[in-house]
């Protein structure tokens, strides 16, 4: 599948901002099953210092400075990517035991393996507990493949979890989330990984869109999709797995990667230093259109 993306997100401030230091992860990746064709950035005020790097993880960065005073900002990423073999994951299988998995990646010295291991570390935004193993241990039975334990751990979040974007704010904690049983794509990710580290694994957090279709006999909106966040799990046998908690599915053709990171703070799309501007209004508008040439 062929997607053109377009993700807008403009700030109103009250007062006028001297000057901003800024950095985006708004450009697509290039990676196993996804082909980038094209990405630009179109800012105002007009940017300087501008530069686009990888980061840690192989997102990219823009970096880039305003200097022109202004109180209205805006930032459109423009990206044509094309999602490679349609439904590639849902043919994979593996029948390796999380605790053989966990045992890999203490023991093994593979570069991949040891790369993966960062993975189950804690990270700023998501902390393993003893109240996240609790919640996952009915997944986690002994001897279980680890792909069918993180399938099972998925449908019940989805299953037991309320999707309610008044409840949470970036900062609510997992643990939080996890007490409510409410939340966002964000905080239904970062509660799948913190139960999935929980029990020494690896599992690392994705950021992007989802391809979202209109009722039957109605028109898409244009601007009406979102930004999205699932996880993905490490199999050796395999490699990195994705899974979507709030949609419960496996991703296929349909999502659109962006970053990945061990939290939502590794891969913030948008974020920076601002001298002046005082309180500001925010909006954002993403909208994933299908291609057909």
């Amino acid at each position: 599948m062929r997607y053109r993306i377009t993700h807008t997100t403009s700030y109103k401030y009250t007062g006028l901002v001297g000057h901003s230091y800024n950095e985006a992860r708004l450009l697509p990746r290039e990676c196993q099953h996804q082909h980038l064709i094209s990405a630009r950035l179109e800012i105002t005020p007009k940017e300087s210092d501008f530069r686009v790097r990888e980061d840690f993880f192989g997102n990219k960065i823009a970096y880039f400075t305003i200097t022109e005073p202004h109180n209205t900002f805006a930032i459109t990423a423009i990206s044509e990517v094309e999602v490679l073999g349609g439904t590639w994951q849902l043919g994979l299988s593996s029948n390796i035991s999380w605790e053989d998995v966990k045992e890999i990646l203490l023991r093994d010295k593979h570069i991949e393996v040891l790369d993966a291991r960062q993975y189950t570390l804690d990270s700023p935004y998501i902390k393993t507990s003893l109240e996240l193993a609790a919640y996952a241990q009915p997944s986690f039975t002994p001897g279980r493949p680890l792909f069918e334990a993180v399938n099972d751990l998925m449908q019940r979040i989805h299953a037991e979890f309320t999707f309610d974007s008044e409840f949470t704010t970036l900062s609510t904690p997992v643990q939080t989330v996890l007490e409510h049983r409410r939340g966002v794509c964000q905080d239904f990710a970062h509660v799948a990984i913190g139960c999935i580290r929980s029990y020494g694994l690896a599992a690392r957090y994705v950021s992007g869109y989802i391809e979202t279709l209109p009722p039957p006999g109605k028109e898409k909106l244009v601007g009406s999709d979102a930004s999205h966040a699932w996880f993905s799990v490490y199999l050796p046998d395999v490699g990195w797995m994705d899974f979507d908690p709030t949609n419960n599915q496996i991703p296929g053709d349909q999502h659109i990667i962006v970053a990945w990171g061990r939290g939502y703070g590794d891969i913030t799309p948008l974020k920076g230093v601002v001298f002046g501007g005082e309180n500001h209004v925010l909006e954002v508008s993403v909208d994933v259109a299908r291609l057909t040439s």
